[in-house]
């Protein structure tokens, strides 16, 4: 998370004793030039720690409540706090957090590496339980009282120039502060200034020896006897760092839950970023909006002070109207940050595409004319570029308009390219770290067989390949995913030509967005624990002579029943759909509670009443017209829907091994009377908007569907199947 955020309160007060602090040391330091470089210490990396022992006294137990005098035996052992309540040994369970170098400071205690569930256990049934948010303040307070030892422990005040170790010899919990007294012989670590033990002294005489909590870490203990110190302030720094917004407390919504509401969600979020589990698009979108918001609170707040509520001067009403309008744009940045922050809005309504790609767009042609053939290639020896240049570039480059240029990176490669151009990625293992993002319309070849040329993909946070140019192809690559939380690859608009690739999924497959076109030709796909390929309305999907197979699902054909929805365009030939854990092809279609959505088996009456001799092309229009043409009830025209075929009966009296061909007729069947009802539905509800008669070009939207010769094998569920909802 970028940024530190804290509540008004005490972020006021540390900016205050912050530059009090730097003018002291500053007067101090040019009074006595001395130095004592003995208290600089070289940066190293800081080492793994070890774990000291498993349990400590009973009567130290991390988070202690009133009633735990009468009852010890009822603390949850997934409180995260469980170690704590071990036999009679005094030993500590919490880590050393060693110092980096050779300084002469003490280790503390390592509690930044909590898990999700530990803090999620803290906040919820300790710090803050049910209050309100104008009612954190002193829930906190409450907290620290009942867990920080009061005085007689030392810890490290940490600020931006130093640090130095302190005697804490009181506590004020309502203030977030502790008084200290300095440790003597000092012991001290700067940075970018120099401090003698005078004018350390004068500096805790300047701040009345208070300072704040948030600023203190606790010198290592094995008694464990101050695990519970340690662990209050973790905690009480990452909810003012991560959690506390600055206009919370200015919340209209103080009658709900705080945890509910906010650090729960938030919470969430810290952790998927953490663990990758969030696009890195939209995690720049949100530190950036985070960064905005604070930023235009800070300018509201400041303006709201300086009003006179009694004053009618022209220069106050100005002031108000500006006022008015910082604080809509306040609450904007607050919706966007609550739609992010929750899990099951943040992919639908927080970002469109991805914070990187809203602003990446279609370069154009070169400006100053010509194309490029951009080369991909680690290494190469002298016997392959002379390959290259006779089987590739002299028979299709060879003309003055095209230059070469060299890269090492395909994703460097694809950023550098304008439309017209062409990458060419030599034979080699390429592993990227961020999302290849297609805007332009050009092409990606791989020289020689996709197995020889292969793109592994490790990072979580991205989508593997993203294509919104007008006409982008690839050819002769193996995509290989590792890890990932986002599919392998999505057409979002334009067309995409593949041919002869290999995709090696982790999550979904290939995602055919609305208003994108999809050619893929003799690839094959396998290894998505959701659909292979995933097509929305109003897309256009050509699959001919590919292998889907163990996926999850093959195909997932989403709905396009609503009205708002437009029909796709789908072509099915000569792929095998093989051992996939579910149907090799599946319909996403609402359930409504008629017969026609039950599980029924096609007769031979039925399939002579839906399907005419072409059954390669047919529109809604001539659905309309075979089956009765004037019914006003759109429901009468429906064909019998198909929820589930494992073998039905072959037309024309051929015969064939059952999970191989037969699901071919019933997708098209499906298809077909999904279409007829949103046809049906459409015109009824034109009519009861008052009009005489349904326009028909507003219907008659083309249903393409070319589907035959495909192969069903080993499918867990059968050839093909409907999910409703």
């Amino acid at each position: 998370m970028s940024g530190e955020l804290v509540c008004s309160k005490p972020e006021e007060v540390r900016n205050a004793e912050t530059e009090n602090t730097v003018e002291i040391i500053i007067k101090l330091t040019s009074e006595d030039p001395a130095n004592d470089h003995d208290h600089n210490v070289n940066q190293q990396p800081e080492r793994e720690t070890e774990t000291v022992c498993n349990e400590i006294r009973p009567n130290h137990k991390l988070f202690r409540t009133d009633d735990d005098d009468d009852d010890d035996d009822d603390d949850d052992d997934d409180s995260g706090t469980h170690y704590l309540n071990g036999d009679e040994r005094p030993c500590t369970h919490l880590q050393r957090a060693e110092r980096p170098g050779n300084g002469k400071l003490p280790d503390t205690f390592q509690t930044d590496h909590l898990l999700y569930y530990e803090r999620f256990k803290a906040y919820q049934d300790y710090m803050l339980g049910d209050c309100k948010t104008s009612e954190v303040e002193a829930f906190t307070a409450e907290y620290l009282e009942k867990i920080v030892e009061p005085c007689d422990w030392q810890a490290i005040w940490h600020t931006d120039v130093f640090d130095v170790l302190v005697e804490v010899v009181d506590v004020d919990c309502k203030e977030l502060k502790a008084k200290v007294e300095l440790v003597l012989p000092m012991e001290c670590e700067t940075r970018g200034c120099d401090l003698t033990e005078e004018s350390m002294k004068a500096l805790l005489e300047a701040t009345l020896h208070k300072v704040p909590l948030l600023e203190l870490s606790v010198v290592y203990d094995e008694s464990g006897d101050f695990d519970q110190t340690a662990l209050a302030l973790e905690h009480l720094r990452f909810f003012y760092k991560h959690i506390w917004r600055k206009w919370d407390e200015e919340d209209e919504d103080d009658d709900f839950d705080y945890f509910v509401r906010c650090v729960e969600p938030r919470l969430r979020l810290y952790y998927d970023i953490l663990e990758d589990r969030v696009p890195a698009g939209l995690v720049a979108e949100y530190h950036s909006t985070l960064a905005l918001c604070s930023e235009k609170f800070r300018e509201f707040s400041s303006l709201r002070s300086g009003l006179d509520s009694d004053s009618e001067s022209e220069q106050d009403n100005v002031s108000m109207v500006e006022g008015l309008r910082m604080y809509e744009q306040l609450e904007a940045l607050k919706r966007k940050l609550r739609i992010i922050e929750n899990p099951l809005l943040r992919y639908v309504l927080g970002y469109k595409v991805n914070s990187g790609q809203q602003s990446c767009r279609a370069k154009g042609p070169r400006p100053a004319g010509g194309r490029v053939v951009h080369l991909v290639s680690a290494s190469a020896t002298v016997h392959q570029l002379q390959s290259l240049i006779t089987d590739k570039l002299m028979p299709h480059y060879s003309s003055e308009e095209f230059e070469v240029q060299f890269h090492s990176d395909p994703v460097l490669a694809v950023n550098a390219c304008f439309e017209g151009d062409v990458v060419i990625v030599c034979p080699g293992l390429y592993s990227i770290t961020s999302s290849i993002s297609i805007v332009d319309s050009i092409e990606v070849e791989g020289y020689g067989l996709p197995d020889e040329v292969v793109i592994e993909k490790r990072n979580k946070g991205d989508a593997f390949v993203e294509s919104t140019g007008a006409n982008v192809k690839l050819l002769n690559l193996k995509f290989i995913q590792c890890d990932a939380i986002e599919g392998i690859l999505c057409v979002r608009q334009g067309k995409l030509e593949m041919e002869n690739c290999v995709m090696q999924c982790e999550t979904t497959g290939v995602i055919v967005r609305s208003a994108a076109q999809l050619s893929m030709n003799m690839c094959d796909l396998y290894g998505s624990k959701g659909a292979g390929v995933e097509i929305y309305p109003g897309s256009v999907c050509s699959l001919v002579g590919n292998g889907i197979h163990h996926c999850k699902e093959g195909i997932l054909i989403k709905d396009f029943a609503d009205e708002l929805d437009a029909v796709p365009k789908i072509t099915m030939v000569n792929n095998v759909i093989h051992n996939n854990q579910g149907y090799g092809v599946i319909l996403v279609k609402p359930g409504d509670a008629t017969v026609e959505d039950l599980p029924a088996e096609p007769n031979a009456a039925d399939e002579k009443e839906e399907e005419p001799e072409d059954t390669e092309a047919k529109s809604e229009a001539d659905i309309d017209d075979d089956d009765g043409g004037g019914s006003n009830d759109g429901d009468d025209d429906v064909p019998v829907i198909v929820v589930e075929e494992e073998c039905p009966v072959i037309k024309h009296g051929h015969s064939g091994p059952p999970d191989f061909t037969e699901g071919n007729d019933a997708i098209k069947q499906e298809l077909v009377a999904t279409s007829a009802k949103k046809h049906g539905l459409q015109k009824s509800r034109m009519k009861a908007l008052g009009a005489m008669q349904a326009d028909e070009n507003l219907l008659s939207q083309e249903m393409f569907i070319s589907i035959h010769g495909n192969q069903f094998k080993h499918n867990g569920k059968g050839s093909f199947g409907t999910f409703l909802y």
